[in-house]
């Protein structure tokens, strides 16, 4: 199956995706559930390798969780209640006024909002739920670590970032967005890891992969090495939190 404007950064890196990429709190999965009309079936769009399709198979009857990378999709780990497709977010193998929520996590911006959204009215039951989440660069709950993630993101990886990177850290607020849109507070997207953990999770950044190409060395290396000795015990998990933004409207409000 191939889309020619399908925009596939991460398939290389599906297998560290799965390891390292952090999970959606269960509070997020709970909300969604809360302000869908039902919770008969969730849409998880752009699914990746199931971070959020989890979620929602705790809160939801059943999560159908697509994706247009088959690698992505062949690392996600298999549940009862979610059935993993590879589809595109233009052209959703669902039928029409099926669907109670329909969730894009760090995934809207690869997409054809235009073509997407045109899915969205055509699947969606009425007043079911449209929710857009990305989340931002990391901290770290120590300041003279984070000095150094945050100056890799800025300055040392920042011309390798595509474009569509600018939207993430916008939290989604300049995309369109064409629905009956209110507010809800996100909770906190927050884990414990260590540095290996970190590491790994920075190794599957688009930014990352390109800026190894374009010089001919990974520049994460240098910065794990400057890192280590500061973070005195490796197995020592530090508090990682991300800013998280999710952006909701109802579809087809009667």
């Amino acid at each position: 199956m191939e889309q020619s404007n399908f925009k596939d950064h991460f398939s290389q890196q599906s297998q560290d995706y799965a390891l390292f990429r952090p999970h959606y709190p269960d509070k997020l999965g709970e909300i969604l559930a809360k302000i869908a009309p039902d919770t008969q079936l969730a849409l998880d769009v752009g699914c990746g390798t199931g971070q959020l399709s989890e979620v929602l198979a705790k809160y939801f009857d059943q999560v159908i969780a697509i994706d247009g990378s088959a690698e992505q999709i062949a690392q996600a780990k298999p549940h009862s209640k979610i059935q993993y497709r590879q589809a595109f977010a233009e052209n959703i193998p669902l039928s029409a006024q099926s669907v109670d929520l329909i969730a894009v996590a760090q995934a809207a911006h690869w997409l054809d909002l235009e073509k997407f959204y045109v899915e969205v009215q055509r699947i969606a039951k009425p007043h079911a739920i449209l929710a857009l989440i990305t989340y931002g660069v990391f901290s770290v709950d120590e300041e003279h670590l984070n000095h150094y993630c945050q100056h890799f993101y800025e300055v040392t990886i920042a011309p390798y970032w595509p474009p569509e990177r600018q939207h993430v850290d916008e939290g989604y607020q300049n995309l369109a967005f064409p629905f009956e849109e209110f507010s809800i507070q996100p909770p906190a997207l927050q884990v414990e890891w260590n540095f290996y953990q970190l590491i790994g999770y920075m190794s599957t950044w688009s930014a990352v992969k390109a800026a190894s190409k374009a010089l001919g060395h990974n520049p994460l290396n240098i910065l794990a090495d400057a890192l280590l000795p500061e973070w005195e015990d490796p197995e020592l998990p530090r508090v990682i939190s991300w800013p998280l933004s999710v952006r909701v409207g109802k579809v087809n409000p009667a």
